[in-house]
């Protein structure tokens, strides 16, 4: 459950998010963490991001959906993958980052502003 409008939504093309997404992008939709409950069990993965952070990325153990990460750097905030989302068009992505990683095929809508690497956080 989340009791908080979303703060950001991103679309990343780090290579992580590459494997997440089946070598697409992924988007993250960013909430406070103090705001997000979540029932069932989620089972987590351990990682260092391309950024440097230390993640932990949760993902349904019974169909392997992933579902969350929570980077180290900012245990205030939980990033939701957004077709994890009851309702994926919630936010739309605000930015596209780490485009230097995307595959020469990718596609950048020319109305968002892209980044080649990480940008500063939300909050």
């Amino acid at each position: 459950m989340i009791d908080a409008e979303p703060m950001a939504a991103r679309q990343c093309w780090c290579r992580l998010c590459q494997y997440l997404g089946g070598g697409s992008a992924t988007v993250n939709v960013c909430f406070p963490a103090d705001k997000v409950t979540t029932t069932g069990e989620v089972r987590w993965h351990e990682s260092v991001a391309d950024s440097g952070n230390r993640m932990r990325r949760g993902f349904c153990p019974t169909c392997g959906t992933p579902l969350f990460s929570l980077a180290e750097s900012r245990p205030h905030l939980t990033f939701i993958r957004a077709g994890a989302l009851d309702d994926p068009n919630i936010k739309a992505p605000e930015a596209i980052i780490w485009t230097q990683a995307a595959p020469h095929w990718a596609h950048f809508d020319p109305d968002m502003p892209h980044y080649p690497a990480q940008i500063p956080p939300v909050a």
